[in-house]
């Protein structure tokens, strides 16, 4: 028997959303097979993720449960015609802890990406020299190999924004993560520098939030916010200690696309940012 393909971000999340509008509709797992002529454990087997289901299954699904948001239930459909083999990331999945993967993916497919970010350069802004100074202070203490992995995915996801035709991508970033010298002087200038040429493409929006703005909503946090193709799909990613979160509720989705509002109009704009992130790498 061949071996069943990994999990993806993207499978589970698939799954996922085939139970949710299953339960919109209102009906159980056995009403919901019975209607599709299939048994519940195959139907179970399709809201978990561990078997795929065909575009043309999706679209039954959808006509079974009254369901008609033609733009989700499209987008519900390319997902399930996805051939997930051969993705970059998948080199690393013997080696990477798996939440570094699903955040790789959501990445890869997102229409837009908005972020915000306290005491870190974002990791698509990142040189490979602060990257490196970073992952080495990790606990427990990573070996050499392992640190060089994770430098190589993260250089790596920086793809969408270095691609021929990148979608949009904005980051706030709080001036105390722009005063850290990590790695030293020299490494710190560079990451500075790094950050306004990237700043000067036009699909990047970068905003520094100053010091002197005081308090602001989700300080303490980091935030990936990854559009979908419909908002229905967005996925919210918290960096954490212990790994990150991921989150993709209605109420958490419109938390943090306010969160972001509000922190994108309490910083700098684009101009004003660089010449502070100028100001900063000066006097370093």
């Amino acid at each position: 028997m061949p071996a069943r393909p990994p999990l993806t971000a993207r499978r589970l999340r698939l799954a996922v959303e085939l139970r949710k509008m299953r339960e919109r509709a209102g009906m159980t797992a056995t009403e919901a097979a019975g209607m599709l002529g299939s048994s519940q454990g195959q139907l179970s087997n399709a809201e978990s993720g561990r078997f795929g289901v065909s575009p043309d299954r999706v679209r039954a699904m959808a006509n079974i449960y009254s369901c008609t948001n033609q733009p989700y239930i499209d987008a519900l459909a390319d997902m399930a015609g996805e051939k997930t083999r051969g993705w970059w990331w998948d080199a690393y999945r013997d080696v990477l802890p798996s939440g570094l993967l699903a955040l790789a993916e959501l990445e890869h497919h997102a229409t837009a990406i908005r972020t915000a970010f306290t005491a870190h350069i974002p990791g698509m802004l990142q040189t490979a020299e602060h990257a490196r100074e970073i992952f080495s202070q990790a606990i427990p203490a990573p070996t050499p190999p392992e640190v060089e992995h994770r430098v190589s995915h993260r250089i790596k996801r920086q793809d969408v924004v270095f691609r021929e035709a990148p979608n949009p991508y904005s980051t706030v970033i709080h001036e105390a993560a722009l005063h850290m010298r990590v790695g030293g002087r020299r490494v710190a200038r560079e990451q500075l520098r790094h950050l306004v040429e990237m700043s000067e493409r036009g699909h990047i929006t970068l905003r520094v939030l100053p010091f002197d703005v005081g308090a602001f909503p989700g300080s303490g946090q980091s935030i990936n916010y990854l559009c979908g193709p419909v908002a229905e799909l967005d996925t919210v990613q918290l960096d954490q200690f212990h790994g990150p979160v991921v989150l993709d509720g209605e109420a958490h989705l419109e938390k943090y696309r306010r969160l972001l509002d509000v922190v994108e109009a309490m910083a700098l704009g684009p101009e004003k940012s660089r010449d502070l992130i100028r100001s900063i790498s000066q006097n370093l």
